[in-house]
């Protein structure tokens, strides 16, 4: 494990809370471990890590990132979110394979949700030219994943910036168009986590942008 790496765990270790652990058991499941930290405690500890290491350049962050999310424990791989939200700035085109990854192994909201809005959305909206339309054809291949947390990572990656004003409406609309004719071979009891997604975009954007209206419903 490399020191950043370590100095992460070791401190969301000292965090710990055996009865928040068991609450969170409770409200995610038992699919992984949880040491029972604050969200809180798992931003601060990422910030006093990139203190510690304030060197680290594209590559050690994207590795750190991938250090943290192989283990499963709930709060290393919220780390592991928190640690690209933060850098965002350094991340570029490819590393949208990786961020696939997370996204396939995490099927919740709390990890995926913060993925697609914070990190997917500022990478994408911060391309230019070829890597622009690379990127989107990459979300427009999610949003026609059988997996629907995948396609539900495409379809809230714009919410950000539709929320501030700007952002891509159009390739929204198309994503939610696939996503809608697209096979569903992942599922959760009770839900779609694709049109919630949608839900929660439309929700985003309709007090303060109106016009923006789907001509179909997901």
């Amino acid at each position: 494990m490399s020191a950043a790496g370590e100095f992460v765990d070791d401190t969301l270790q000292r965090e710990a809370s055996w009865y928040r652990a068991e609450d969170m058991r409770h409200r995610f499941g038992s699919a992984m471990r949880y040491y029972g930290a604050s969200v809180g405690a798992v931003r601060g500890t990422v910030r006093d890590a990139l203190r510690r290491h304030a060197a680290l350049a594209h590559d050690d962050v994207t590795a750190l990132s991938s250090e943290l999310w192989e283990v499963p424990v709930y709060e290393r791989r919220l780390a592991a979110v928190v640690l690209l939200q933060s850098k965002v700035e350094l991340l570029t085109n490819s590393d949208l394979t990786r961020i696939e990854g997370f996204v396939r192994d995490a099927h919740m909201p709390t990890l995926v949700d913060p993925l697609a809005v914070d990190v997917v959305g500022p990478l994408v909206e911060g391309l230019e030219g070829q890597q622009r339309g690379r990127a989107d054809a990459v979300l427009d291949r999610w949003a026609g994943d059988p997996d629907v947390w995948l396609r539900r990572a495409s379809l809230m990656a714009p919410l950000r910036a539709l929320r501030a004003g700007g952002g891509d409406w159009d390739g929204f609309v198309r994503r939610a168009k696939i996503a809608a004719d697209a096979p569903t071979a992942t599922t959760t009891a009770g839900s779609r986590p694709d049109r919630e997604g949608v839900e929660a975009v439309l929700d985003a954007v309709a007090e303060r942008r109106p016009e923006l209206r789907l001509a179909f419903r997901h």
